[in-house]
């Protein structure tokens, strides 16, 4: 099994092993383990459907623009608290343990400042929320058209 500096990853493949301070230990670690993850997403051993899921974990986690949004009471930080640690989970059991391993130590040796921004992402997350607002706004437009013109 791969163990990690904090010894958390084991814990993740025994399901018995799960409990509230393992979980917030663990959380707290996730930028460890997001930055790990960015360095196996470029590591040659690394499947392509694992570097898949890791680019976009890693993307999302870096970009300045939540999904939804942290403003919106309750549902704003489900992302953060839930979507994240799950996404984060499944690319670990994709990576190859040796692999992880070796980009672990990697990501515990580096600062933060040394990974790079990922603003194109950020800006294909704005698109989508435009037109995902364009397109609501033009369905209740249309909805409340033909409401009204069904009154008169």
């Amino acid at each position: 099994q791969r163990q990690t500096s904090c010894g958390l990853y084991k814990n993740l493949r025994n399901p018995e092993m799960f409990s509230i301070a393992t979980i917030e230990r663990w959380a707290r670690s996730l930028k460890t383990y997001i930055v790990a993850l960015y360095l196996a997403s470029r590591h040659p051993l690394t499947p392509w459907h694992a570097k898949l899921l890791v680019w976009l974990i890693v993307a999302y986690a870096l970009s300045p623009i939540d999904l939804i949004p942290d403003f919106i009471p309750v549902l704003g930080f489900v992302d953060d608290m839930l979507l994240l640690p799950i996404g984060v989970w499944l690319a670990l059991k994709l990576v190859p343990d040796h692999v992880m391993l070796e980009c672990q130590h990697r990501a515990e040796s580096l600062s933060k400042k040394s990974l790079p921004r990922n603003y194109a992402l950020a800006a294909v997350i704005v698109a989508a929320y435009l037109l995902g607002g364009g397109w609501f706004c033009m369905k209740l437009y249309k909805y409340v058209e033909t409401s009204f013109t069904n009154i008169q």
